[in-house]
């Protein structure tokens, strides 16, 4: 549950938030009922041969089988866990017998949807196409096979789309063009537009092909197939609400946030404004609930909450809209932030993503980022498009109660593939600028706190690479004074944002060692390891800053404030609050922004936008550690990044077929 800015809210009020927090279904431990010593298959090339086996079996183009695997799950198992819906294996099986978390979200039209019920459903019912229990009864299977064993649960999926494809009359084609039908029911969508939304999304990959290797270690690859083109019958696309801002290919629906009165003179849960005319929108921030969407869609219409744009379902990826992007959300914990931003949550919890971080929410979001970053202006970079955990704190106190969603698990690499705009390297491995760019499936740091304090996390994909004072992995972690303090040490902790970094954030190389590369963080020289062989960073190019000559160190903020003079008669001026770190001289940041002073006065009335005061300082946008900060201009002078050619092979960074 996010934090809004209201100083001025009683701690009465503020005594009401709780946070809710549930966890996630243990996965089962069975044995395996299939043999699979297959013969003359690598171990690490055994899915592969599943779905080859499966689409001959059932006469379902393999191509069609990988496309919708992909979709569903990207070819993960997650092994034998299920999803927040209780999905399960590759083909994200639901096994409709299993609790899984309330569902609850406004029908497109208007009103609440029942929990349990989706409206405007392809083919008219409520269920799951992609049943696992069905899939059992059609394999004459235990159901708990199809939970854990991958190759049973490929041949489920096979096995379901070859029964609907029947159903729909239609013959088992060898072209992929002629199930079109049969994939827009596969995931059982709750709208006609998710589902044929979904089904573009399984073309759009059989035409590019993919290739991964997944949480298992299998390599997969699907060789791209440009030509095919399925056979898609006309429909007319859902009314939407007049309120809804987003992509015309996604279902949206409106839910409002209240703006009334919460106390004297002290309106909420947002700010009424003219964005963009009154002021730039610079940033989008990415959330996640920390709770079910159930519980934050009442969340959202308490006045006395925060607030935020956009909320989307994990399981099927649906868009609710809560405030129009003309008006500041209290989403960020930096009231700067909020006025220059558009808040997007996404349901899940950061300790349980396979549960929750699925890859229809991730397309869905992305499609929704990418639409909004072309309208205002947005660029599709990580000093702009960021975590609840990148936002700085506005002041040294604040420091310690940011939050640090969405976590380590977000897959920063996949989401900006879907962006269309690649993580990926811009110069040689030799340049003094880094882009942080570990593969995400392969590099999994050691995490505690997943399900219990101090317990170690099981192994899992991450974006984030752990930083150390000297390059050794002995050697002490970074530590970060402002987010402790009391000069406690860093910690591996899931939430311990501390000693580490993340994927597509830039910084300046400061120095090499072997497998080591230091770069300047939080005015300190933090080392990581960067092996040649598997690489944590690439080479990139860009601008930077650093003091200017003469300055021994300068000051860092957490917000770009107007000066004193440009404050207008009745605005109290906010004081400066420079955050514990200072740049020293020959330190280097990145920086991607350069923005003029500005604050956005909170909600004082109930007519008309709140004022914006804006001034005529100058400050850099810079990546001072895992958050960002801000210096002025005047402070410091830009540099840029002195890089070699990227070498042949490695521009691209990102996953063919994302």
């Amino acid at each position: 549950m996010k934090k809004r800015v209201a100083p001025r809210v009683s701690s009465a009020v503020r005594g009401h938030r709780r946070i809710i927090c549930v966890t996630a279904s243990a996965a089962l431990l069975v044995p395996l009922l299939i043999d699979r010593s297959d013969v003359g298959v690598p171990t690490d090339h055994r899915l592969q041969d599943d779905y080859t086996t499966a689409a001959d079996e059932f006469h379902v183009p393999r191509n069609l089988l990988m496309g919708v695997s992909y979709l569903q799950s990207r070819w993960d198992s997650h092994p034998g866990a299920p999803s927040v819906v209780g999905g399960y294996g590759p083909m994200h099986l639901v096994d409709g017998s299993r609790p899984s978390q309330p569902q609850q979200s406004p029908s497109p039209a208007s009103g609440r949807t029942p929990a349990g019920h989706d409206a405007n459903s392809p083919d008219g019912s409520t269920g799951q196409s992609a049943d696992l229990q069905r899939a059992a009864s059609l394999l004459g299977l235990p159901v708990d096979q199809l939970r854990t064993d991958d190759a049973a649960n490929v041949r489920g999926g096979a096995a379901l789309l070859a029964a609907t494809q029947r159903q729909l009359g239609k013959p088992l084609s060898p072209n992929p063009a002629d199930w079109w039908e049969t994939v827009t029911r596969f995931p059982g969508a709750g709208d006609r537009a998710s589902a044929e939304t979904f089904a573009n999304d399984v073309f759009d990959v059989i035409r590019r092909g993919a290739h991964r290797t997944t949480d298992a270690g299998q390599h997969v690859t699907l060789a791209a197939s440009p030509r095919v083109r399925p056979h898609v019958p006309l429909a007319e696309g859902a009314p939407r609400p007049k309120e809804v801002d987003c992509p015309p290919e996604l279902t949206c629906s409106w839910l409002s946030a209240p703006y009334v009165e919460i106390a004297d003179d002290q309106y909420g849960n947002h700010n009424l404004a003219d964005r963009p005319k009154d002021q730039r929108i610079d940033y989008i921030v990415i959330h996640d609930t920390e709770a079910p969407l159930a519980s934050m869609l009442k969340t959202i219409q308490d006045p006395e909450e925060a607030s935020w744009h956009y909320s989307i379902r994990s399981r099927d990826g649906h868009i609710t809209q809560h405030i129009k992007i003309k008006d500041a959300a209290w989403h960020s914990g930096s009231q700067f932030v909020n006025a220059r931003s558009i808040g997007i949550e996404h349901e899940g919890f950061l300790r349980q993503p396979d549960a929750w971080y699925t890859e229809t929410m991730y397309r869905a979001s992305a499609r929704l980022v990418k639409y909004l970053a072309k309208k205002y202006g947005v660029p599709l970079d990580r000093q702009h498009i960021f975590g609840h955990d990148n936002v700085p704190a506005p002041t040294k106190d604040s420091i310690p109660d940011m939050h640090d969603d969405p976590g380590p698990f977000w897959d920063w690499r996949h989401y900006f593939d879907l962006l269309g705009a690649p993580l990926k390297a811009t110069a040689g491995p030799d340049s003094d600028m880094v882009m942080i760019l570990p593969d995400y499936t392969s590099h999994s740091p050691l995490f505690t706190g997943c399900a219990k304090s101090d317990v170690p996390c099981a192994p899992h994909g991450s974006s984030a690479v752990r930083l150390y004072t000297d390059p050794a992995e002995d050697a002490p972690l970074i530590q970060d004074p402002g987010r402790r303090p009391d000069g406690d040490d860093s910690t591996v902790d899931v939430n311990d944002l501390g000693s580490r970094v993340s994927a597509g954030q830039l910084f300046a190389v400061a120095d090499r060692s072997g497998d080591w590369t230091a770069i300047w963080y939080q005015g300190h020289k933090a080392w990581f390891k960067n092996p040649q062989a598997h690489p944590t960073a690439v080479g990139a190019r860009g601008r930077m800053v650093t003091p200017k000559e003469g300055r021994k160190e300068i000051e860092v903020f957490g917000r770009a404030l107007p000066e004193g003079d440009a404050y207008p008669e009745g605005v109290d001026e906010l004081p400066e609050s420079p955050l514990p770190y200072t740049l020293r001289a020959g330190q280097r940041y990145v920086t991607q922004s350069r923005v003029l002073g500005s604050y956005l006065e909170q909600a004082t009335g109930p007519d008309g936008p709140s004022p914006v005061v804006k001034g005529q300082e100058a400050y850099y946008e810079i990546q001072l550690g895992h958050r960002l900060a801000y210096v002025r201009a005047s402070d410091v002078d830009v540099v840029a990044a002195q890089a070699a050619a990227v070498p042949s092979g490695q521009a691209a960074a990102g996953t063919p077929g994302a």
